[in-house]
């Protein structure tokens, strides 16, 4: 599995275009509270686009509860009304990039709450998605090679098994940003890298045994590195 790596500048100027052609469809089309968009694939051919880009955009609208998703029915309209969903969407294009100290102090305070949902209600399915993103993150490491998005992916594993898609959701989002960081700033040199293979292990093994107050103590000396460095850039 890989994550896909996106520019800040271009990407972001992308995205906010189809929001704003999603709103000017809405509003042309007069749709309502619980009215279906258009398929993917019609957004896609319409705003001549890939469907990547128009996935990535409805579920940012997903994510602030301007749409939402039905399995094998499609995207709707929420429940608000169009001046409130109009002036919503204006917030969310003025909203400024995340610098990455901001980035890394949203990651932290979040997975710190992760984990502990993760060591309350992981299930075998998770351990073993986890344990094979850790498994890849070790063999890159000892290999010399750069591990970063193996690294995130043991992460979102953990947020994933924490049950709450709205966290899940959010690391999805922030994901990319923070590795586009990390590669510009070199944060996971061979040092950190190393270590982190051993506190990887740390935090599985207390997931593992549904120890909460240990899991999210092993995720606090995790992250205290990062934390430290990010305040030295």
């Amino acid at each position: 599995m890989k994550i896909e790596i996106l520019t800040r500048g271009d990407h972001q100027e992308t995205q906010y275009e189809i929001i704003s052609k999603i709103r000017d469809l809405i509003n042309f089309k007069n749709l309502e509270p619980g009215d279906k968009l258009p398929s993917e694939r019609m957004l896609s051919e319409k705003f001549e686009v890939s469907r990547t880009n128009i996935r990535e955009a409805i579920q940012k609208l997903e994510f602030y509860g301007l749409l939402y998703s039905k399995p094998q029915s499609g995207t709707f309209v929420a429940d608000i009304g169009q001046v409130a969903m109009n002036g919503m969407i204006e917030d969310i294009l003025r909203l400024e990039e995340p610098d990455f100290k901001s980035l890394v102090e949203t990651r932290i305070l979040l997975e710190l709450k992760t984990v502990r949902l993760a060591a309350q209600r992981r299930t075998e399915e998770d351990l073993k998605q986890m344990k094979m993103a850790m498994d890849a993150y070790a063999k890159k490491v000892s290999n010399g090679e750069d591990a970063v998005q193996e690294d995130l992916l043991f992460h979102l594993a953990i947020a994933k098994a924490s049950g709450n898609s709205t966290m899940n959701t959010f690391m999805l989002i922030i994901t990319p940003e923070i590795i586009t960081n990390f590669e510009k700033y070199h944060v996971c040199d061979k040092g950190l890298a190393f270590r982190g293979v051993e506190e990887h292990q740390d935090i599985f093994d207390a997931i593992e045994k549904q120890d909460t107050k240990l899991a999210k103590a092993k995720m606090k000396v995790h992250f205290k590195t990062l934390y430290q460095y990010c305040y030295n850039i």
